[in-house]
């Protein structure tokens, strides 16, 4: 920072005491960490501490990993066979939650990736929603999101349909958990 080769200081995956605590060191201008429908922890204090802070954040995930769209793993290796949400009974129960969600998004004349989008978006407006399109087409899909906005109707009522804690099976395995300060 002092030489000049640093401008601006950006943290990821960490909770309001380590955020606090870097703050007093030296001003943070983002936060990455992820958030979802069915990833909401940092609503409950991550994102008021933002707020006060004066602190944006760069919002990853906003598709759990491709699992609101419908996406399932390809094959081992897809990383994503690997990780709770996807894997044995809780694949199996969220693939009801997604369907859920796809009829949602259909009864409104979208994907439910763009759904998915345009929740984070209705949710927290002033902070950066990031996908990870890998073709074109998923490309042009998330950014249907941008012209399809969500009323405060259907927040309330996709919110009453996927309630927090809907989706079966942590985001990633057990031992990577614990190393998350987001999730203390």
């Amino acid at each position: 920072m002092k030489a000049g080769y640093v401008r601006h200081i950006g943290l990821s995956e960490v909770g309001v005491d380590t955020i606090r605590r870097a703050h007093r060191v030296h001003p943070i201008v983002d936060l990455q960490i992820e958030y979802a429908l069915v990833t909401r922890r940092p609503e409950a204090q991550i994102f008021p501490a933002l707020a006060e802070l004066g602190i944006s954040a760069t919002l990853y995930g906003v598709l759990s990993r491709g699992l609101l769209a419908g996406s399932k793993p390809k094959g081992k290796g897809d990383m994503r066979a690997y990780l709770p949400r996807f894997a044995g009974d809780h694949g199996s129960k969220n693939d009801d939650v997604v369907r859920a969600i796809q009829r949602f998004a259909a009864e409104r004349g979208m994907t439910a990736g763009q759904l998915a989008i345009a929740w984070v978006l209705a949710k927290q407006p002033a902070l950066v929603p990031i996908v990870g399109a890998k073709t074109i087409a998923q490309l042009d899909d998330a950014l249907g999101a941008l012209d399809k906005p969500l009323s405060k109707e259907d927040v309330a009522a996709l919110e009453a349909l996927v309630p927090a804690g809907a989706i079966a099976g942590d985001r990633y395995a057990a031992e990577q958990m614990k190393h998350l300060d987001s999730e203390r």
